[in-house]
């Protein structure tokens, strides 16, 4: 079973960065699909940014992080981490790690373990 807790978030200043870590137990990991959702409150469940477990490690992010947020692993600490630069205000929210065996994807619905999620607030 799969096991993820994320740390890392806070309060932080418009133009500010902070770096969300997510640590990942439980397996196999070689094939997990590693992903970066957020969620206000009233909405629903938005995708960030995905990385992939192996080798290629190929990454997608959504369009309105590209070029601010950059995601990575660490197979060594069983890690992942999205480090987040030149945050927004509408960068505020609840930011969640998930996983999936299989192909990347943008859609919540198709991650099958999620961490408990932790605060982010960006103040303008």
């Amino acid at each position: 079973q799969v096991r993820l807790v994320e740390s890392g978030g806070g309060l932080v200043q418009a133009g500010g960065s902070l770096r969300l870590s997510c640590a990942v137990s439980g397996g196999p990991l070689s094939n997990l699909v590693m992903g970066w959702f957020r969620q206000t409150p009233g909405k629903e469940r938005e995708f960030v940014s995905a990385i992939t477990w192996g080798i290629s490690s190929p990454t997608i992010y959504a369009d309105s992080v590209k070029d601010r947020f950059t995601i990575s692993r660490d197979n060594v600490k069983n890690s992942v981490y999205l480090q987040m630069n030149s945050l927004k205000p509408e960068d505020t929210a609840v930011y969640y790690c998930a996983a999936r065996h299989d192909r990347v994807s943008r859609r919540s619905d198709d991650y099958g373990y999620w961490g408990q999620g932790t605060q982010v607030t960006v103040s303008s």
